[in-house]
């Protein structure tokens, strides 16, 4: 298994087919394996030796996908880096891994400054948007044109394909390390769970840096599919492209799914073309999936659960379970069950596994899985055992084989498909002068599925307000991790071992919920 095999296979089998539609450009395959070998070729004249780590800090675009392809064509390592976190938390990503190439496209170029100064290993930038290219770096269209072809390192397997950063438990972020296997087979996990790539014109709305967005990535390219780029998501800016472009795939999360279906310029566009929606990140309202078919009822809903850790496709719910008897069972609120190339199981604290309908931990088996967090041991000892992930959801499995997520076992929030980790926001609130001590949980959202909710104890005398803990919070963590609301108490509960009992501190705002996460 290999990432750039569908990338041979498609310039091989239909070269003049549209690979890539982003607004006036249009590349088809062959010409796409042209750039993706000459870019190649240029990054390995900048250094980049087998495993070197290359970054992307850029909206969505074709050079997006370029990016992906090209780094594994010259034989690297992708660090693509998420666009909604500081620059504190980018740059940590980019030092941690000794990221030494960055691409970065106009949007970004602002934040350059704060990068190289506490990442000082990026020693090369390449500019890859349609702005002129600011003095000292190197531009990416005039590294296409002036290189020649590369052969392709043919790296595969077990080899290092990507290092993806998610939110860390120990409040800094860590870096999932996915080998070519693993990215080859979720890709091969949606065409085989019956999705027909081959057709396919796929919208790419969600960031290109996530996992959910790069698995429907890679199993469109199996099919030799054609990808539409939007730099990033809006309603109308979703349905007009719809409707110009005739999409008939797309990957969104629940939240902007129901932006789409619930913004009123979104009917003055003719949605007839799009057959399949694939979601995930996070549940979706049963109240969404019937506004959905009520405005698409020709479209086949798909969610696919999981994390980043297993490539990151763990169950699958098809559309026959969002309609009909399936629905009437309840099987639109669970995630699914176990993808094709996927084994889960449900067990206790002991690994062992619980009977059904039991709530224990999800545990994932299969090819999808980690290698383990760069540079963590421990961390990745604790999270794999015997070949199993162990996702830190609590759940259960009904005797059809369905995964329900009732719980978490790890401290974390997950906010319009993007997880916040708890302890990274309380290391930043706990700097806050007035602050003497902090506790974070996830509170139900209608629009969000969760939002960040802070409890305060103050100090003596000291004023606490959620507009100055916000405006403190800014510089350290990303926008969507920043409390949403603050609560000022006078003491955290506290379990005789000391330790805050979190679960008291969500009662009130889930009792009566048939989940207990978003």
């Amino acid at each position: 298994m290999y990432m750039t095999q569908t990338l041979h296979r498609a310039a091989r089998l239909h070269p003049t087919k549209l690979a890539t539609i982003y607004g006036d450009r249009r590349t088809d395959y062959g010409s796409m394996q042209d750039r993706v070998s000459r870019f190649a070729g240029a990054l390995r004249k900048l250094g980049v030796s087998p495993g070197d780590r290359v970054g992307m800090l850029s909206l969505n675009s074709d050079r997006y996908l370029e990016y992906y392809f090209s780094v594994y064509w010259a034989g690297g390592v992708v660090n693509p880096a998420n666009i909604r976190w500081s620059a504190n938390e980018i740059a940590y990503s980019f030092a941690d891994c000794d990221t030494q190439v960055l691409l970065i496209d106009d949007q970004f170029l602002p934040m350059l400054g704060a990068i190289r100064e506490l990442a000082p290993c990026v020693k090369t930038v390449i500019h890859c948007g349609d702005a002129a290219t600011p003095e000292g770096l190197l531009n990416y269209e005039w590294l296409i044109a002036e290189t020649a072809p590369c052969d392709d390192a043919m790296r595969s397997g077990e080899d290092l394909a990507g290092i993806f950063y998610t939110g860390g438990t120990t409040g800094f972020p860590k870096g999932v390390m996915l080998p070519h296997r693993a990215l080859y087979a979720n890709g091969l996990t949606l065409v085989t769970e019956g999705i027909d790539t081959r057709r396919f014109i796929g919208l790419h709305a969600a960031p290109m840096f996530h996992l959910a967005d790069h698995a429907f990535t890679n199993a469109l390219a199996m099919g030799g599919g054609t990808h539409v780029m939007l730099p990033m998501f809006n309603p109308q800016a979703v349905a007009e492209t719809i409707a110009r472009e005739k999409v008939n795939a797309a990957m969104l999360v629940p939240t902007m799914i129901q932006m789409l279906v619930d913004a009123p310029v979104t009917h003055q566009y003719d949605l007839s073309s799009l057959e399949f929606m694939l979601y995930g990140g996070s549940p979706i309202a049963e109240a969404v999936v019937d506004r959905t078919l009520a405005l698409m009822p020709h479209v086949k809903m798909m969610q696919a659960y999981g994390m980043t850790e297993v490539a990151p496709v763990a169950t699958v719910l098809p559309h026959e379970f969002h309609i009909g008897e399936g629905r009437q069972k309840g099987k639109t609120r669970s995630a699914g069950r176990p993808a094709m190339i996927c084994d889960v199981r449900i067990v206790d604290t002991n690994d062992v596994e619980v009977p059904r309908g039991t709530i224990g931990e999800v545990a994932v088996r299969g090819p999808g899985v980690m290698l383990g967090y760069w540079n963590k041991p421990k961390e990745t000892a604790e999270a794999i055992k015997d070949g199993w992930m162990h996702t830190g959801d609590g759940g259960y499995m009904d005797d059809e084989g369905f995964v329900y997520i009732a719980d978490r076992i790890k401290d974390m929030i997950v906010t319009g498909g993007e997880n916040v980790y708890s302890i990274e926001v309380e290391n930043a609130v706990a700097k806050y002068p007035g602050v003497m001590q902090c506790a974070v949980i996830g509170i139900p959202d209608d629009k969000w599925g969760e939002v960040v909710h802070v409890f305060v104890v103050p100090h003596a005398g000291a004023s606490v307000t959620i507009e100055a803990i916000q405006e403190h919070c800014k510089a350290m963590i990303a926008n969507y991790k920043l409390p949403r609301s603050l609560e000022i108490i006078e003491a955290l509960p506290m379990s005789g071992a000391g330790k805050i009992l979190k679960n008291k501190l969500r009662e009130k705002f889930w009792a009566g919920r048939d989940r207990k996460v978003g």
